[in-house]
Order: C-alpha cells, then structure tokens, then sequence
C-alpha cells in the first residue's frame, strides 16, 4: 500500500511544476507578458536552457551502466507501436503516414525531461531519474531523428509532387489542395489566359495532366532527397547536438575516469538549473494563447487522450513483462509512459502542420490530466 506520507512526496514533487505552468499561464491572461515576450522566452529555452539540461543530464549518466532491459522495454514499446500503426495505414482507407506520425507520437513520446525526472524521482527516488535519463539519450539520439525524417519526407513528396504538376501542366496555375492528412489533392488546376490565345489552346491548358502523368507526379521522392533534407533539418536542432556531444563526453568520462573542468560544469550548470522552471513556465503561456484548449474536437481529443495515457502504458506494461522487469522497474516504465505529451511533438507538428490542433490539445489537457492519472497509476501498482 501507498502511505500518505510517500503520497504527499509524489505531490511534492509535481506541484511546483504545476506552479510554473499557473503563472505562465495566468502571465499571459493578465497581460504580464507580450506574445512577442513569451517568443523571447520559448527561444531562450529552446537555444540555450533545455540544450544545456540535456547535455548535463546524458554527460553525468553513466553509459556503461545502463539498465538494458529497461532501454529494451521501451525500445520494444515504440517500435511495437510504430509496426502497429504502420500495418494500420497500410490496410486501412483512413490510414496515413500523417496519422501514424501523429499517433505515434502521441503514444509514445512523453514530457520525460521536463516533468518525467522530477516526476518519478518524488514517486521512486533517484533510481527513476538515472532511468529518464536513460530514456531522453534514445529520445533524443533515435526517436525524434526518425520523427524529424518522416516529418521531412512528407514535406518532400508535396514539394516533388508540386514542382511535378507545374511541370505536367506549365500553361496553368497549378494548385495543390492539401486535407487534414496533408493526402495531396492534384486535381486542382486553374487556366491562365495569356493575351490572345484561342479557345482551344485554353481548354486544354486548363486539363489535367494524363494517367501517366499523374502517376508519375505521385511518384516517391528520392531516398536521397529525403536524407538530405532531414539531416539538415536535424542538424539545425540545438537538443540533437547537445544530446549527441552529452552522449560521447560521457563515454570518454565514464572510462578514462575523468569529469569536465570545474568552470565549464558551473557555467553549465548556472543556466541548465533555469530550464525545466522556464520550460513549464512556457508550457503555460503557449496554453493562454491558444484560442481553445480543444481545437480538434471531442472525439479526435479522446482519442488522442486514449493513445497517450491507454495504449502507451499498455504497451509498456506488456513490454517491460516481455523482458522480464518486475517490482519498481515495472512500475517506473509504466507510469513514465504515462506522462503527458512532450511539447517538442507539438513544435515539429507546428512546423511542418501536420495535424498541430491535436498536438496543441494533446499538450494542453494531457498536461492537466496528467496530474490525476500518474498519482492513479502510482496508486495502483503500489497495491
């Protein structure tokens, strides 16, 4: 059974966060803060604060040491999941790769730094932070990357397919209609008359390109392609190069027996300390200036809910069984998949518009509801 006193501990340890959230929230509200100055600050965070918590969190974490049935249990998760939602998309007409991205994401990417280490460090002590960070190495190292890349490849097919169509149809202004899939409608095309161009010459600049062409304009971008275009998107992310830099320090750290100068590690430190107060803080500003905390409507939100605090801990229940995890190991996998959604899913969804409304909704009431249901969770695998 859980006592009061390690109940009002796991309370404890959420409650400033929440605290955060309320005055970045309530800062907007009451006008406290401009838009313009709550962009200063998400950039901030962005730029300097969570980059440097990353790398400080994965350079002090043992790499020789980690727990590989707990990283086998969550690699097994998403990658279950992500097969899942593949086949799904696959045999499904409703299926997509925007849905699997979405969903995916969803179920699988919690808010581990920000509210995961605290978190779980009030529920189980410190041995559940060692374990997040853990975690935020493949998150960061892995999982976001591939987000990253499928988020660049759809962005590469509706660019191809573009450049296609006004190549298939160069006598007409070519539009192309995108549906909440971001799916490509290619039968848009609108004629321009240029001066005195006869009927004929019209008519049939305004037609749609022929089957084949078509085809061919709905043809896969290169792999190539692609990979170009998601590296240097990647490599313009400040986390990816601090978790990378963070991961390799702590290999050459952990055997050579050797830690970073004192004067690096306190300037580190100084700012890294800042973020998970700024990064909760801007959480709560983004939730002020949405026009609705639901904006996809109530059935997309409970399914979106679902995803994350159902299937995800499901899924990691049955993946930490399937290695063999029991006793606190177990419960920390399963409560830590029940976190609320991470805020970058929501930026990279943003970015490249790939369903934000249900991201935005996912990170506004998954963070309310959070609170609730980790304690409930706690609660029960503590019976």
């Amino acid at each position: 059974m859980i006592s009061k006193s390690s109940l009002y501990h796991v309370v404890e340890a959420m409650a400033p966060l929440y605290v955060a959230m309320g005055l970045g929230y309530a800062s907007v509200r009451f006008r406290a803060f401009t838009s313009e100055q709550c962009a200063g600050i998400n950039h901030f965070v962005a730029l300097f604060a969570m980059p440097l918590l990353i790398f400080r969190m994965i350079s002090s974490n043992d790499p020789y040491a980690m727990n590989l049935r707990f990283i086998a249990a969550d690699t097994i998760q998403k990658a279950a999941i992500l097969a899942a939602l593949a086949l799904w998309a696959r045999l499904s007409a409703r299926g997509s790769l925007a849905w699997v991205v979405t969903l995916f994401s969803l179920a699988t990417l919690p808010n581990t730094i920000i509210m995961g280490v605290p978190i779980l460090r009030g529920m189980y002590g410190s041995m559940s932070g060692t374990l997040m960070v853990q975690i935020v190495v493949l998150q960061f190292a892995f999982w976001y990357v591939l987000v990253v890349f499928l988020f660049e490849y759809m962005a590469a097919q509706r660019a191809l397919v573009a450049k296609q169509q006004r190549a298939a149809a160069p006598a007409a202004v070519v539009l192309t209609v995108l549906d909440g899939d971001q799916q490509i409608n290619a039968s848009a095309v609108v004629p321009v008359t240029e001066g005195d161009r006869d009927a004929d010459t019209n008519t049939e600049a305004a037609m749609p390109p022929p089957p084949a062409e078509a085809e061919a304009a709905m043809a896969a971008p290169s792999a190539k392609l692609i990979l170009l275009m998601a590296a240097k998107k990647i490599l313009k992310i400040p986390s990816i190069h601090a978790s990378m830099l963070g991961l390799v320090w702590s290999f050459i750290a952990y055997r050579e027996g050797i830690k970073l100068p004192t004067i690096i590690d306190d300037s580190v430190a100084i700012i890294s300390v800042s973020a998970t107060g700024l990064a909760t803080f801007s959480v709560g500003t983004f939730m002020a200036q949405q026009s609705r905390f639901i904006s996809c409507g109530y059935s997309v939100a409970s399914l979106a809910m679902a995803m994350r605090f159902l299937v995800g801990p499901a899924v990691m229940a049955a993946s930490s069984l399937a290695v063999g995890l029991h006793g606190d190991l177990l419960h920390v996998g399963i409560v830590q998949a029940a976190l609320p959604l991470a805020v970058i899913s929501f930026v990279y969804a943003k970015e490249y518009n790939v369903h934000p409304e249900i991201m935005s909704t996912g990170v506004i009431v998954g963070t309310f509801a959070s609170f609730p249901i980790t304690i409930i969770y706690y609660i029960l695998l503590g019976l």
